[in-house]
């Protein structure tokens, strides 16, 4: 390795051992709890994944635990923390390897990546902490305190960009402390070159770094413009028997909340007052099926859920019906339920139940 990029690792590894974090994934090397700690961080902040990750460890201390968990009693703990699929995907690879590897994890990157719901960057962080395998991870902290140090403008979500960062990347690592190094360069992106104001005049490479030097902080990374944001208009029914039971029902189809659980839904367009809700062919079966006897609108104004790609235009109507349904459930349990957010704020602010 160059002497240039030594000094880069070398300089890195001092300041993580000064400023680390004291996090429970970093008390150990065993893959379980370091694969585990790395899908919940997923597209999530240390702050708001730390509570699962506490939760999940004592939930299910083993890979055996999790993969004998009901998959309901998982989605269960994962709710909140959105992108449901990696808590499937957790739950199916923890049986994989439970059933099927005798509960012994692959012990190298290329046989990590086999894994469901494992990507380069979860094999290359497993791989190097607990096998101090020389597999550079690159997330987005990494693509920022490369793309800025080196002044390098190539999108960091174009084909070009992750074949650069993943090459650089892998040339910097120090491949006799791998891990330490890995978990330096995503401390250091997450903590000082941060994406908003990092603190330039005390960093360890101001003196070197071309992004600061030609007055370009603020402009990178450079990515690529996102997906153009789609609306969808969702309208809720939350239908209660004279018992006060309420009806929930389970999302089986693929997309977003697959196998949690929701109340009756009728997609739209568009924005709809009641008046077009209720000559809907959609609306009509679920009356019918319900016996509805009347309905009103909770929110005039519809809440807007953000999601990675789409926005969800809500309205929740309230509904009494006379029908004893063998699909409602006392109200008092649908806490034990895994729902989406939106749900769940729903539940909290309607009921007055904490989900």
């Amino acid at each position: 390795m160059p002497n240039s990029n030594t000094h880069f690792s070398n300089l890195l590894i001092l300041w993580y051992i000064d400023h680390k974090r004291e996090l429970p994934w970093r008390q150990t090397k065993d893959p379980y709890a370091i694969w585990l700690s790395e899908i919940i961080l997923q597209q999530t902040k240390v702050a708001q994944g730390l509570p699962y990750y506490k939760v999940f460890i004592s939930t299910f201390p083993t890979v055996h635990d999790l993969a004998n968990a009901p998959e309901e009693k998982v989605l269960k703990l994962w709710q909140g923390l959105g992108y449901y699929s990696r808590a499937r995907n957790l739950h199916f690879t923890s049986k994989y390897i439970s059933k099927d590897l005798n509960g012994v994890f692959p012990i190298n990157y290329t046989e990590l990546l086999k894994l469901k719901g494992v990507g380069d960057y979860t094999a290359s962080a497993i791989a190097s902490i607990c096998y101090n395998e020389a597999a550079a991870v690159v997330d987005g902290n990494v693509y920022r305190v490369l793309a800025r140090f080196f002044g390098i403008s190539t999108p960091i979500n174009s084909s070009l960009g992750i074949k650069e960062f993943k090459s650089l990347a892998q040339q910097l690592i120090d491949p006799s402390q791998s891990g330490t190094y890995n978990q330096a360069i995503m401390e250091f992106g997450a903590r000082h070159c941060k994406p908003n104001k990092p603190d330039c005049t005390s960093c360890i490479f101001n003196d070197k770094c071309v992004a600061l030097q030609k007055n370009l902080v603020a402009e990178l990374p450079v990515k690529l413009k996102k997906t153009v944001v789609k609306k969808w208009y969702f309208n809720y029914f939350i239908i209660q028997s004279e018992g006060g039971n309420i009806i929930l029902q389970q999302r089986t189809k693929k997309g977003i909340w697959q196998q949690l659980y929701e109340f009756p839904l009728i997609e739209t367009d568009k924005e709809i007052e009641l008046n077009q809700l209720i000559q809907l062919e959609d609306y009509k079966e679920l009356s019918k099926t319900h016996s509805i006897s009347t309905i009103t609108l909770y929110n005039e104004k519809s809440i807007i859920h953000k999601l990675s790609h789409r926005h969800l235009h809500t309205r929740f109507w309230l509904v009494e019906t006379d029908n004893n349904s063998v699909m409602e459930i006392p109200l008092a349990s649908i806490t034990k339920y895994p729902v989406p957010t939106l749900i769940e704020n729903f539940i909290t602010s309607y009921f007055g139940l904490k989900v």
